[in-house]
């Protein structure tokens, strides 16, 4: 096995103190960034490279319409159906309560982005289900609360269409509507599809200031938009051309409290936000490593800005505990805000103390697991590892002490032993190891329950994995 080390490349890992060695006839646990569990036995790699084998186009499809994009795919096509019938007059209803139908698709939206409602969902699941119920059942709750995001995209999208849909009716009807009304539906869809486009993928990752700002600022604007379009159709009168002010038609209308749904649980993150003191190491110039006080339980994630409104940035917090002093996060220098902190290191940052759950949170419900990761990939990995004795890490990279500094480095070998850890210094060994050989040996040892090229060749053996996702 191999060391924490010095810096070269922060994704690939580093700390300078003597590297921890392991014979290379060892039995170590690895882990995947899933619910997967895995012990091999490491052999040193040879310097030529493995041709990479080719995987099936199957295995391929299976890892890209994933849980994610069945959700999303389920939620248009029972919309996108529902449309067409309005349109062709098949759904009275959706003719009749077209409104509801457009704000009950953003509520759910909302829903199940919001971080409390998360959480819930993560502690009935882990309550219920740890390691009694058949192993289908535990990773397919896994992969549900993964890949909520599906839902989120797909009703915000089916919402933005009904909304059209809405908007195009009442201007053919314009003769029984005001022109406010129009107006303000007008304003209201230019402001959500800004808002969704802004969330597209490719945007998201490789502008994501800009989707954080378009995102937010455009998305409260369409609320407010959103609020006096409700306001305005549900007052006004056709019949005697009149406005409603009592409030009696508005409040009966399922529109309204779809709205007060929405407002509320988009305020509620918002009143967590408060401005913490930090201490910012600098083990090498590409990685900050963030402490914060007070413990956490594993499986979270937080989110941190410079502003109380600004951009924020998630990373996966490491911590022993909750009765510890201390939580970090490691941050990678890859864009402004990462490279900001190494060459402006701040006392103090603003964060949402209501943590949400990242997929490692249902890491109880499995009897073993192996978490396997690269560079900065281990903020979201140690907690579990660090919290849990059946849990094993791999962490491969290129003088990861030296990179990631005495403190990371502290806290494995504090609560990891050999038997359960195995960090691959890529530099010393002459390369990456054959990660699949590994996994597929430690899987069969350890007999476990449960990165592209990872996830194709654990999907290739049958053994269940999860991966990392750009939307969270």
């Amino acid at each position: 096995m191999s060391t924490l080390p010095r810096h070269d490349d922060a994704e690939k890992g580093t700390v300078e103190k003597p590297p921890i060695t392991m014979s290379d006839t060892e039995k170590v646990a690895l882990t995947t960034s899933a619910p997967t569990t895995v012990t091999v036995a490491l052999a040193k790699v040879d310097k030529p490279k493995p041709a990479k084998k080719k995987v099936s186009k199957w295995i391929l499809w299976k890892i890209w319409f994933n849980t994610y994009r069945k959700f999303f795919t389920f939620v248009m096509t029972l919309n996108l159906t529902g449309v067409v019938l309005a349109a062709t007059g098949h759904f009275p209803y959706a003719r009749k309560y077209t409104g509801a139908l457009v704000l009950g698709n953003l509520y759910a939206a909302i829903l199940v982005r919001n971080e409390l409602f998360g959480r819930f969902l993560y502690l009935i699941v882990n309550t219920l289900f740890a390691k009694w119920t058949p192993l289908w059942w535990r990773l397919g709750c896994t992969s549900v609360l993964q890949h909520l995001g599906g839902i989120h995209s797909g009703c915000a999208t089916s919402g933005f269409i009904w909304l059209v849909f809405k908007v195009t009716e009442v201007i053919i009807d314009r003769a029984n509507n005001h022109e406010a009304t129009i107006v303000m539906g007008v304003v209201t869809n230019v402001l959500i599809l800004i808002s969704v486009l802004s969330a597209f993928p490719w945007l998201r990752n490789n502008f994501h200031n800009i989707f954080e700002r378009h995102h937010r600022f455009i998305g409260w604007l369409g609320l407010i938009t959103t609020w006096i379009f409700v306001i305005l159709s549900d007052s006004y009168d056709p019949v005697t051309k009149k406005w409603d002010p009592s409030g009696n038609v508005i409040v009966g209308d399922q529109q309204f409290w779809f709205a007060i749904g929405m407002t509320t649980f988009i305020v509620i993150p918002w009143l967590t936000v408060r401005e913490v003191p930090v201490d910012i190491e600098l083990p090498s110039p590409k990685v900050a490593i963030i402490r914060f006080k007070r413990g956490m339980q594993q499986g979270l994630l937080g989110r941190i800005s410079r502003s109380s409104i600004m951009e924020y940035h998630a990373f996966g917090i490491i911590s022993e505990g909750k009765h510890a002093k201390y939580h970090y996060m490691i941050c990678g220098v890859q864009g402004d805000f990462t490279r900001s902190l190494v060459n402006d290191p701040p006392r103090t940052l603003w964060t949402r103390e209501l943590k949400f759950a990242g997929v490692s949170n249902t890491s109880t419900l499995y009897t073993r697991g192996i978490r396997v990761c690269t560079g900065t990939g281990l903020g979201a990995a140690l907690a579990t590892c660090l919290q849990s004795p059946n849990w094993y890490l791999i962490w491969i990279g290129s003088d990861q002490e030296k990179t990631f500094g005495p403190t990371i480095s502290g806290l494995i070998h504090r609560h990891m032993g050999p038997e359960r850890l195995c960090l691959w210094d890529s530099k010393q060994r002459g390369g990456r190891p054959d990660v699949m050989k590994l996994v597929k040996e430690a899987y069969v040892y350890w007999k476990a329950e449960g990165n592209s090229e990872i996830m194709q060749g654990c999907k290739e053996a049958g053994i269940p994995a999860f991966g990392t996702l750009w939307d969270f």
